[in-house]
Protein backbone atom coordinates (compact mmCIF):
# COMPACT_ATOMS: atom_id res chain seq x y z
CA UNK A 1 0.00 0.00 0.00
CA UNK A 2 1.19 3.56 -1.22
CA UNK A 3 0.37 6.34 0.80
CA UNK A 4 -0.15 9.27 -0.87
CA UNK A 5 -1.46 12.84 0.20
CA UNK A 6 -3.26 14.49 -2.38
CA UNK A 7 -4.84 18.96 -2.21
CA UNK A 8 -8.29 19.69 -3.78
CA UNK A 9 -6.47 23.35 -4.43
CA UNK A 10 -9.01 26.06 -4.64
CA UNK A 11 -8.58 29.61 -6.09
CA UNK A 12 -11.19 31.93 -6.67
CA UNK A 13 -13.89 29.48 -6.91
CA UNK A 14 -12.02 27.15 -9.06
CA UNK A 15 -10.24 23.87 -8.44
CA UNK A 16 -7.02 23.04 -9.60
CA UNK A 17 -6.51 19.49 -11.61
CA UNK A 18 -2.89 18.06 -13.39
CA UNK A 19 -2.38 15.32 -15.98
CA UNK A 20 0.35 12.88 -15.77
CA UNK A 21 2.92 12.92 -18.43
CA UNK A 22 3.40 9.60 -20.93
CA UNK A 23 6.30 8.70 -18.63
CA UNK A 24 4.49 8.46 -15.05
CA UNK A 25 2.04 5.18 -14.29
CA UNK A 26 -1.16 5.91 -15.70
CA UNK A 27 -0.22 8.27 -18.52
CA UNK A 28 -2.26 10.93 -19.90
CA UNK A 29 -4.83 10.42 -16.20
CA UNK A 30 -5.98 13.56 -14.90
CA UNK A 31 -5.62 13.90 -10.80
CA UNK A 32 -5.60 16.31 -8.19
CA UNK A 33 -1.61 16.78 -7.50
CA UNK A 34 -0.01 15.51 -4.28
CA UNK A 35 2.87 12.62 -3.82
CA UNK A 36 4.14 9.81 -1.58
CA UNK A 37 3.96 10.88 2.23
CA UNK A 38 7.70 9.64 3.31
CA UNK A 39 8.95 8.15 6.69
CA UNK A 40 8.35 10.07 9.51
CA UNK A 41 6.08 12.76 7.72
CA UNK A 42 2.58 13.87 8.57
CA UNK A 43 0.08 14.15 5.61
CA UNK A 44 -0.26 17.67 5.99
CA UNK A 45 3.37 18.57 5.76
CA UNK A 46 3.67 16.01 2.82
CA UNK A 47 0.73 17.79 0.81
CA UNK A 48 2.77 21.36 1.43
CA UNK A 49 5.86 19.74 0.50
CA UNK A 50 4.86 17.90 -2.75
CA UNK A 51 2.72 20.97 -3.96
CA UNK A 52 5.53 23.50 -3.48
CA UNK A 53 8.14 20.69 -5.28
CA UNK A 54 5.69 19.76 -7.90
CA UNK A 55 4.10 23.08 -9.05
CA UNK A 56 5.93 25.83 -6.82
CA UNK A 57 3.09 27.34 -5.47
CA UNK A 58 2.16 27.15 -1.28
CA UNK A 59 -0.78 26.12 -0.21
CA UNK A 60 -2.91 26.59 3.28
CA UNK A 61 -4.88 23.67 4.22
CA UNK A 62 -8.19 23.85 4.38
CA UNK A 63 -9.84 20.70 5.95
CA UNK A 64 -9.10 17.07 5.93
CA UNK A 65 -11.84 14.64 3.59
CA UNK A 66 -12.30 11.11 3.47
CA UNK A 67 -9.21 9.13 2.84
CA UNK A 68 -9.85 6.72 -0.54
CA UNK A 69 -7.87 3.84 -1.41
CA UNK A 70 -7.76 1.91 -4.71
CA UNK A 71 -5.65 -1.65 -6.17
CA UNK A 72 -4.39 -0.98 -9.21
CA UNK A 73 -2.89 -4.54 -9.22
CA UNK A 74 0.17 -4.03 -9.50
CA UNK A 75 -0.29 -1.40 -6.43
CA UNK A 76 -2.44 -0.48 -4.01
CA UNK A 77 -2.73 3.37 -3.56
CA UNK A 78 -4.26 4.96 0.03
CA UNK A 79 -5.51 8.53 -0.78
CA UNK A 80 -5.21 11.28 2.16
CA UNK A 81 -6.89 14.18 0.57
CA UNK A 82 -7.08 18.00 1.98
CA UNK A 83 -8.50 20.75 0.83
CA UNK A 84 -6.56 23.98 0.56
CA UNK A 85 -6.57 26.95 -0.53
CA UNK A 86 -4.03 28.73 -3.32
CA UNK A 87 -1.87 31.34 -1.29
CA UNK A 88 0.72 32.34 -3.39
CA UNK A 89 3.75 31.29 -6.05
CA UNK A 90 3.59 31.05 -9.92
CA UNK A 91 2.22 27.53 -10.85
CA UNK A 92 5.44 25.63 -12.53
CA UNK A 93 4.60 21.63 -14.06
CA UNK A 94 7.91 20.18 -12.90
CA UNK A 95 6.29 16.48 -13.08
CA UNK A 96 2.72 16.95 -14.83
CA UNK A 97 1.98 17.51 -18.75
CA UNK A 98 -1.04 20.06 -18.21
CA UNK A 99 -2.81 21.64 -15.58
CA UNK A 100 -6.21 23.31 -15.42
CA UNK A 101 -8.57 25.41 -13.59
CA UNK A 102 -11.91 24.24 -13.48
CA UNK A 103 -15.24 24.51 -11.58
CA UNK A 104 -16.63 22.33 -9.76
CA UNK A 105 -19.21 21.09 -12.09
CA UNK A 106 -16.29 20.46 -14.85
CA UNK A 107 -14.34 17.67 -13.24
CA UNK A 108 -16.83 15.15 -13.90
CA UNK A 109 -16.14 15.79 -17.78
CA UNK A 110 -12.32 14.39 -16.77
CA UNK A 111 -10.45 11.18 -17.75
CA UNK A 112 -9.45 11.06 -14.04
CA UNK A 113 -6.90 8.49 -12.53
CA UNK A 114 -8.77 5.69 -10.63
CA UNK A 115 -7.47 6.14 -7.17
CA UNK A 116 -8.91 10.06 -7.48
CA UNK A 117 -12.42 9.39 -8.35
CA UNK A 118 -13.90 8.61 -4.73
CA UNK A 119 -11.78 11.55 -3.30
CA UNK A 120 -13.47 13.44 -6.49
CA UNK A 121 -16.98 11.68 -5.52
CA UNK A 122 -16.27 13.05 -1.53
CA UNK A 123 -15.01 16.44 -2.76
CA UNK A 124 -18.35 17.03 -4.51
CA UNK A 125 -20.32 15.97 -1.86
CA UNK A 126 -18.41 18.20 1.32
CA UNK A 127 -17.73 21.51 -0.54
CA UNK A 128 -20.32 24.00 -1.48
CA UNK A 129 -19.16 27.22 -3.16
Amino acid sequence: MIDVACAIIIKDNKILVVQRSEQMKLPLKWEFPGGKIEENETAENCIKREIKEELNIEIEVELKIDNGEFDYGMFSIKLYPFIAKYLKGELILAEHKAFKWLRKDELKGLDWAAADMPVLENFLNVYHD
